[in-house]
Order: structure tokens, then C-alpha cells, then sequence
């Protein structure tokens, strides 16, 4: 037997390989997929990269201090979801508007922080303090306030505690007679309706009053 004939021979004619066609609905398909894959990443790097002009606290604003475009700069900032929180620029400062919360310098400024002063239900009053303060007292510390008053006989009665965990709003030292920051120490703590006849009785009268730091407080 020759090797030729044990050759087994192909059925049919041979299979040519043919170019694909635009028209072919897989090809379609995949080329499809490819540019929303890249509609898709072109849009996420466009997001991510787009910056909102944001309302900043040019300098702190105490609780009931008004606020107006002039207290405030703007700055460039990426918030992505967060966009409905702060104060854009495009939105403007809202008439009469006051801090309902202490704002401190080159904070953002969320919309919830403004308000009209009839919605305030604390306000701030002035408590001078002779002894200095704890470090790290600051604006929005909570404080423990006490009260003594005077007797008949010339005596303080012990002490009492009028408030609990009242916020401070703003801190200001007095000058000493020599010019130095040496001087008392003047604190505004923000006061609700219902303390603040107890208070100014006792500010009236010229009672003596302390302040303890409530680092742990809540109104």
C-alpha cells in the first residue's frame, strides 16, 4: 500500500476563512459595551475633578452674630453628594441671616448653621470670670455654671449650680491696668428661656459665679 493512497482525503472543499462584517450583531455588541465602558470612566474622572465655590467663615461668628456676604469668603472646594449641605456662592446669603451655631474662622458654612434671630432659643449672655480659665477652653466648650449668693450676715451661701453644659458662644480677656491681657476674663454662654430669669437675678444681685468646664456635657 502506497503512503498516497493511505492519505484519507477531506470531505467537501476547503473551509476559507472570511473577514468579519460590521454587520455581525457580536461585533456590534462589543463595541458597544467598549464605549459606554468609556463614557463611563470619562464621566466618574469629570465628577471627581469638579469643584463647588462654597461659603467660608472669614472670621469666627459667635451664636446670633450676623452674617452677611461681607463675613464670609469663598473657596473652591470638591463636596461630590455633599453639594445640598453647605452654602453655595450661586445660592447667596439668605436676608438677616444669622450663626445659630457658633461658626469658627475657615469653616464651610452649612445651611443648617444660618437662621432670623426669632428662631433662637438661647442667647447669649456675658459672665465675667476672675479666675482664669482650663486650657483648651474655647468657643463651643460646655461649661458648668454656679452661682453664690450673698447672705445677710455678709457670707456667700454655698454655691449652686445654675447651669448645666451651657455653650460658650465667645470668649474675650479684658485688658489689666498695665495693657497686658492680665484682666478678667469676659464669657458668653448661650442661655435658654427657661434659666435665664435665674440668671440675670443673680447677676442683679451681685452674686458670685463660677464656671466649671463640662468637657463631656450635653445640653
Amino acid at each position: 500500500m502506497s503512503l498516497l493512497a493511505a492519505t484519507p482525503e477531506r470531505d467537501g472543499p476547503p473551509v476559507r476563512l472570511r473577514k468579519p462584517s460590521w454587520k455581525d450583531p457580536r461585533l456590534l455588541v462589543g463595541l458597544l459595551l467598549v464605549l459606554a465602558s468609556v463614557a463611563a470612566v470619562t464621566a466618574l474622572l469629570g465628577n471627581a475633578d469638579q469643584t463647588t465655590d462654597v461659603y467660608a467663615a472669614r472670621s469666627e461668628i459667635p451664636v446670633g452674630g450676623g452674617v452677611t456676604p461681607e463675613d464670609l469668603t469663598v473657596v473652591a472646594v470638591r463636596l461630590g453628594d455633599l453639594q445640598p449641605v453647605y452654602l453655595r456662592v450661586e445660592d447667596g446669603v439668605p436676608v438677616n441671616a444669622v450663626a445659630t451655631t457658633v461658626l469658627r474662622a475657615g469653616e464651610l458654612v452649612p445651611r443648617a448653621t444660618l437662621g432670623t434671630a426669632d428662631v433662637l432659643d438661647r442667647k447669649p449672655i456675658g459672665l465675667t470670670v476672675d479666675d482664669p480659665l482650663p486650657t483648651g477652653t474655647t468657643t463651643g466648650s460646655r461649661v458648668d455654671v454656679w452661682v453664690s449668693f450673698e447672705g445677710d450676715d455678709g457670707t456667700f451661701e454655698p454655691p449652686t449650680q445654675l447651669l448645666e453644659a451651657a455653650e460658650i458662644s465667645e470668649l474675650a480677656v479684658a485688658e489689666s491696668a498695665l495693657g497686658g491681657s492680665g484682666g478678667p476674663t469676659l464669657v458668653h454662654v448661650l442661655v435658654g428661656d427657661d434659666k435665664l430669669p435665674e440668671l440675670l437675678d443673680a447677676l442683679l444681685n451681685e452674686a458670685r459665679i463660677a464656671i466649671v468646664l463640662n468637657p463631656g456635657g450635653s445640653p
